[in-house]
């Protein structure tokens, strides 16, 4: 494989990467480039902004993580192919400074292990809001730290005036990497923040794609596109198959899967439910199954005929009272759960799924509450399945992550989804009939056995 790219990089978290990489990815896709949009880590925000960033021609193009901890360091290269297959240009950005992993795991998970993974040039985007020579420090001291991380040049962001980036410019002149674009110090970009980051597109469409001019328009005219592009194209062949989720998941051969078709797995979606890794509609798909979208602050009914049911993340705490106003939907989730159907439920399903949150009437499939606190859980897991379920054998081993900023009460169940064994031990989520609901974000590319057995007993049912 040979697809020109790019790792977009910082020394830390708030210098700017995320208006960087979304800005050259709208800049090239404007100039009719079809641009595949990567994100290393578990974020499902900034691929959003991505996926918008680079729509200009028309098409759908998902953006896509690479978490080498969740997903394992030997699937970053095929799953890359995957989402990048039959374009002109790859754009990887990166998470938090580029040499930050996993908490006490070294390398792993990190931008710069992404990096030599895919043996992509790195542009290292940096703030020299309060600096001047000292920049030439920074950067021969990131660009020297691992000789197999190749820093291919400098963005320059947040600079004030002329006079600063002749000093930054002279400064670099003798490190040896080169200055490949300059922003100057403005006021941020329309994209607002909240508990969990920025907001997502799904909830601000038209002003995220009015933002998303004004980047690339910025992006455009501070950086040099054509010594970027030069840089991507130096990029050696990538020796690696491409991900297929036809490979992972065998599709269903069972007499109920003939008898009745194709299952039909509703998945939810809308401003409520905005956390979906794209390659888990590729395999339940792959699969044999049918996955049909549908909106929880719209609908008042589940897609017709659906046998399963996929929940994911986003923000139910935002808006719980449209969510517990839809009663008649809430009765059919119920319903469904209640008749054995398998649901799959993370985080922000888990929720929906509780009695109530911050007061207001859910779905009442679980036994528990669920409450907005002043706390943030965030981290990577290592867990077990502790029974039997829908989605999971006994004793299987994921690598997930959580993020949220609500408590569960009781956060397990008799029958407990996973027993989680790092980074401590304890039980966590709920497994009842078919349902299986937790607040561990997993990424099925990693354990395509999971999607096949899900779609195995909606056939079932």
């Amino acid at each position: 494989m040979n697809v020109p790219r790019l790792v977009i990089a910082a020394p830390a978290s708030g210098s700017g990467k995320t208006t960087v990489a979304t800005g050259l990815m709208a800049a090239f896709s404007e100039r009719g480039l079809t641009v595949s949009p990567h994100k290393v880590g578990p974020d499902y925000i900034d691929p959003g902004y991505h996926a918008l960033a680079v729509s200009g021609d028309g098409r759908a193009r998902p953006g896509r993580n690479l978490d080498a901890y969740m997903c394992g360091p030997g699937l970053i290269g095929p799953l890359f192919a995957h989402g990048a297959a039959g374009c002109d240009l790859a754009v990887v950005e990166g998470v938090m400074g580029l040499y930050d992993g996993a908490s006490g795991q070294g390398e792993l998970a990190s931008t710069a292990q992404v990096s030599k993974l895919l043996r992509a040039p790195v542009v290292l985007v940096v703030d020299a809001s309060s600096q001047s020579r000292s920049v030439a420090a920074l950067v021969h001291g990131f660009a020297s730290w691992d000789p197999e991380v190749r820093i291919g040049g400098v963005i320059l962001n947040k600079v004030a005036t002329d006079r600063h980036e002749r000093l930054l410019r002279d400064a670099l002149d003798e490190s040896g990497v080169p200055v490949m674009g300059v922003l100057r110090r403005t006021e941020q970009v329309g994209t607002p923040s909240r508990h969990l980051g920025l907001v997502p597109v799904a909830e601000r469409r038209a002003e995220a794609v009015a933002a998303m001019r004004e980047l690339a328009g910025r992006v455009r005219a501070g950086c040099d596109l054509t010594a970027l592009l030069a840089l991507a194209r130096s990029a050696p062949p990538l020796d690696t198959r491409a991900w297929e989720a036809g490979a992972s998941a065998v599709p269903v051969a069972s007499v109920a899967s003939a008898r009745r078709g194709r299952p039909v797995i509703a998945m939810a979606g809308g401003s409520a439910f905005t956390f979906s890794y794209a390659e888990h509609t590729e395999l339940l798909t792959a699969a044999g199954a049918d996955v049909v979208p549908f909106d929880p602050l719209r609908d008042e009914q589940l897609p017709e005929e659906t046998r399963g049911l996929v929940i994911g993340g986003g923000f139910p705490e935002v808006y719980a009272p449209e969510l517990s106003a839809n009663e008649p939907l809430r009765k059919a989730v119920a319903e469904l759960a209640y008749s054995g159907a398998p649901v799959a439920a993370e985080c922000a399903g888990l929720l929906y799924l509780a009695r109530s949150l911050d007061g207001r009437p859910m779905c009442g499939v679980l036994d528990a509450d669920a409450r907005m606190s002043g706390r943030l859980t965030l981290g990577y897991r290592e867990a077990v399945a502790v029974g039997d379920s829908a989605l999971a054998r006994a004793g299987t081993r994921v690598r997930g992550h959580e993020f949220h900023r609500t408590v569960l009460e009781p956060g397990a169940g008799d029958a407990p989804a996973w027993g989680v064994v790092h980074p401590e031990r304890r039980t966590e989520g709920f497994v009842r009939q078919g349902v299986h609901a937790s607040y561990l974000h997993t990424h099925w590319a990693a354990a395509p056995e999971m999607a096949r057995r899900f779609v195995e007993r909606c056939s079932e049912g």
